[in-house]
């Protein structure tokens, strides 16, 4: 698969988690943030599982738990709560400072070097997505907006990982999307047995949006996305979930009724323009450097 096709299909994987936003909101039931995060995982997990009838093997028992606690035992959570108590738009404000996290982590924990252009790309769509959720309307509850931060932190720990341990040979994409949707829904477990309960009816609307989630957003979103990760780099695939907010603002803005001001839709552009920006900059050859080598991972 070209580099575009990978970026493209890792791209559209980061667009469908902005309809979460739209989903919770308008299909779900209201008040059970934790039953919709355990159903977007673990029926998702075990399905991938059943279709790629592959397992962990040796140490990645443990770092498919790792991954599936910070991708998705620490992340859906934080995500519908955000989804719950803030608009939109807003509650995809904190996940501009993912890939201003992603970079910096990447800098850390993969020994790449962390340049100033690309900090200043992240920042910059960081700042237009602040722009865009921050309008004369946003609603800036605390828990809301620790939880939207928390996602992003843990999104950008979760992708830094993914990169650095890369996915064993001759496993799939969908099988590594699967232990780390089964080992996120076992995480979310626990936490949805004390925290919350299953609702107490679910019509023809909650349905539909609890299979959009599972499988679109959570086992097509992921198989994608890991992919993406592995064969990009940082730098690139770092910047991807900055389409999340802006799709959750474009979906407020076209189907709740939400508008946008001007200096909203200056935000859009600028953030739009810094992920355009930043994808030609990763793509563009280093003077001097060798070629570098893809991770090696299962077609």
């Amino acid at each position: 698969m070209s580099r575009t096709a990978t970026l493209l299909l890792a791209a559209f994987a980061t667009a469908t988690w902005g309809t979460t936003y739209a989903v919770t909101t308008e299909l779900l039931p209201a008040g059970h943030p934790h039953f919709a995060a355990l159903m977007r995982a673990l029926p998702a997990g075990i399905l991938a599982i059943a279709i790629s009838r592959t397992l962990p093997r040796g140490s990645w028992w443990g770092r498919a738990f790792v991954l599936g606690a910070l991708n998705i035992g620490a992340f859906f959570p934080l995500l519908f709560i955000a989804a719950e108590r803030l608009p939109g738009g807003v509650a995809g404000a904190a996940a501009g400072v993912g890939p201003l996290a992603a970079i910096l982590l990447g800098g850390l924990l993969l020994g790449e070097r962390t340049r100033a252009a690309a900090l200043a790309i992240a920042a910059a769509g960081a700042i237009g997505v602040a722009l865009v959720a921050l309008g004369p309307a946003a609603g800036l509850d605390p828990l809301g907006l620790v939880a939207a931060l928390g996602g992003a932190g843990v999104m950008a720990l979760g992708t830094v990982l993914t990169k650095r341990w890369g996915r064993p040979e001759g496993v799939s994409a969908l099988a590594f999307a699967g232990w780390q949707l089964t080992a996120g829904g076992i995480v979310l477990l626990p936490i949805f047995l004390v925290f919350d309960s299953v609702p107490a009816s679910v019509d023809a609307a909650g349905v539909a949006g609890y299979l959009w989630l599972a499988l679109v957003g959570g086992v097509l979103a992921y198989t994608l996305w890991f992919r993406g990760v592995q064969r990009l780099p940082i730098a690139a695939s770092g910047l991807l979930p900055t389409l999340s907010p802006l799709v959750a603002a474009a979906l407020g803005l076209g189907l709740l009724g939400e508008s946008f001001t001007l200096a909203q839709s200056a935000g859009f552009a600028l953030a739009i323009a810094a992920l355009v920006a930043g994808q030609l900059w990763a793509a563009r050859p280093r003077r001097g450097a060798l070629a570098p080598r893809p991770t090696p991972v299962a077609p």
